[in-house]
């Protein structure tokens, strides 16, 4: 019998799935082991509890592991990927293999074949694997230079519309939101706040401003218009690469799937990506429900070569 596992190396949180060669033996969720989102200590000890929650669950020992496959954002990070190639060993038998996290979601919703992932959760990334198995991206450069429609996205932007509102005396509830979220009082106070180094992180407003949004807020509604379309775009991009690839006279756009807290909690920001994607390909399938990406890890886990 051989083990398999799969790693989803998220911002905050990391997932881990445990199977052999036909199921799923366990799964357990603990902090995030991101070296760029905690240090070296905390990222250790969330990997043991993990391992040893495994092991409790499921009876199998981590040296027991044929192949571990990790998910991560920032997989060409050399602090984020060298501390994993270090200290996975210690803990994880068998071969490593680590990469991005919109791979495995790929693998999770497709397993293997032809079709497109958007990733919105606390960043964002787009993803493409086309009929011979190459994988393109689009975004995913990080919270300043890109991540659209990210929790990120919707935090940071939340807030600049809410404060243009104040200028053009729209009425929002956004920046009341933000304000009683961080225990402040008064809009100079979120100023100083928002502007300070280290900056918080926007991105836990995101659920905040969705809930705006989805009460009637216009401004929140607004914000979760442009994040969809800017998303649509990314997806675009790799759609049109794809089409210009395949060099078919009748080019059917692959199917669209999606995952990340942002994505699928954000209805009106999903929709608005929907609504702008079917204007340029009214025949694109979208699938229903998110993708599973540890799954996705496993499922890699157990066909690396």
């Amino acid at each position: 019998m051989s083990y398999f596992l799969g790693v989803d190396a998220g911002g905050t949180k990391t997932e881990f799935v445990l199977g052999d060669e036909a199921r799923e033996l366990a799964r357990v969720k603990v902090g995030s082991i991101k070296r760029m989102r905690v240090s070296a200590e905390d990222a250790e000890a969330n990997l043991l509890q993990a391992a040893s929650e495994l092991t409790r669950l499921s009876g199998v020992s981590m040296n027991e592991i044929a192949h571990c496959r990790i998910g991560a954002a920032g997989n060409t990070v050399l602090l984020v990927t060298e501390w994993m190639r270090q200290a996975f060993p210690r803990h994880i038998g068998g071969q490593l293999s680590i990469v991005n996290d919109v791979e495995i979601a790929l693998d999770a919703a497709f397993y293997g074949k032809r079709g497109i992932l958007v990733l919105a959760g606390t960043g964002s990334n787009v993803a493409s694997r086309n009929r011979d198995g190459a994988i393109q991206t689009a975004g995913g450069w990080g919270p300043i230079l890109a991540d659209q429609g990210s929790g990120h996205y919707v935090g940071v932007q939340g807030l600049r519309r809410g404060f243009l509102a104040i200028d053009q005396q729209r009425p929002t509830k956004l920046l009341q939101v933000a304000i009683e979220h961080w225990g402040l009082h008064t809009v100079d106070e979120l100023v100083a706040y928002g502007n300070q180094k280290p900056a918080p992180d926007f991105s836990r407003l995101a659920p905040l401003f969705v809930a705006c949004a989805e009460q009637g807020d216009a401004v929140a509604q607004e914000v979760m218009q442009r994040g969809g379309e800017e998303l649509a775009e990314l997806a675009l991009l790799l759609i049109e690469r794809m089409r210009a690839d395949e060099q078919e006279a009748a080019f059917q756009p692959p199917p669209i799937a999606f995952t990340g807290s942002v994505i699928t909690h954000a209805r009106p920001l999903r929709e608005a990506m929907n609504k702008a994607l079917r204007a340029r390909y009214p025949e694109v399938e979208f699938l229903n429900e998110p993708a599973d990406p540890p799954a996705g890890a496993l499922w890699g886990a157990r066909h690396a070569e």
